[in-house]
C-alpha cells in the first residue's frame, strides 16, 4: 500500500543519514520503522507473542500433544 507521510525537515535529514549509512531506500527505512513500532507495542504479526508460551509448563509441547491425541 502506498501512503503519504509528512516529516519535519530535521527528521527527514536524520532519515536520509540512516538510509545512506545502511544503504537502504527511504521506503525500506519506513517499513522497518513501522515494523519496530508495531512490534514494540505487541501488534506485529511476527510470532513473537507466542515465543516462550510453554516455558512455565511441566510437560513439553510434544508430551502435551501425545496426551491430547491419546484421548482420540
Amino acid at each position: 500500500m502506498r501512503t503519504i507521510v509528512e516529516l519535519p525537515d530535521d527528521q527527514l535529514a536524520a532519515l536520509a543519514l540512516v538510509c545512506e549509512r545502511e544503504g537502504i531506500s527511504r521506503a525500506e527505512a519506513v517499513r522497518r520503522a513501522v515494523h519496530e513500532f508495531t512490534r514494540a507495542r505487541g501488534a506485529a504479526p511476527d510470532g513473537s507473542a507466542a515465543f516462550g508460551l510453554w516455558r512455565a509448563r511441566r510437560a513439553g509441547g510434544l508430551a502435551y500433544q501425545r496426551r491430547l491425541r491419546a484421548e482420540w
